[in-house]
């Protein structure tokens, strides 16, 4: 059975979940369609190999408005014609910004070309922050092993789908 090596850091230290979640909080008022960051967790952390995320974010309500076409085509968007142009510019920033390592120019123009003729300058910064933000959670998720669907049959799990639910 699968366990995790502890519990989340930022379960363990309030005052980070609380900075966690703010930061996700500035993106979503940046002007990106949430239906775009959505698209952008899902797919840093497919690459990142986060399940709890991945989980997570597909039992939320901004995921329930996503069809089932779309949310299976995440991993293959280049070759899905679900996708807006605006869409495949994000998610190829979110590619690109979660593999800094895999290239010799991690972010090259070509992408952050694309992604500027769709977003205006707070638009991508609330890009960048959604991606950075989807990036610490992946790492600290993986890194302590954190068990997908967990979460969800915790006390505090079943609020925050409840806050979340009603405030939608």
């Amino acid at each position: 059975m699968l366990k995790a090596r502890i519990n989340n850091p930022a379960m363990l230290f309030p005052e980070a979940m609380q900075h966690l979640q703010a930061l996700s909080q500035v993106s979503e008022q940046s002007g990106v369609p949430t239906k775009t960051l959505a698209l952008m967790h899902l797919r840093a952390s497919q690459i990142n190999g986060c399940a709890v995320c991945i989980d997570l974010h597909v039992r939320f309500p901004k995921y329930k408005e996503e069809s089932t076409e779309r949310l299976l085509a995440v991993a293959a968007w280049r070759d899905a014609p679900f996708f807006t142009g605006a869409e495949r510019a994000a998610l190829a920033l979110t590619e690109a910004v979660t593999r800094l390592s895999d290239r010799e120019d991690p972010v090259p123009d070509a992408v952050w070309d694309e992604a500027v003729k769709h977003y205006n300058e707070k638009e991508l910064g609330g890009l960048l922050l959604t991606i950075a933000t989807v990036n610490v959670w992946n790492r600290l998720n993986v890194a302590t092993r954190q068990v997908a669907g967990e979460w969800f049959k915790s006390a505090e799990g079943k609020a925050h789908v409840e806050k979340v639910s009603a405030a939608r």
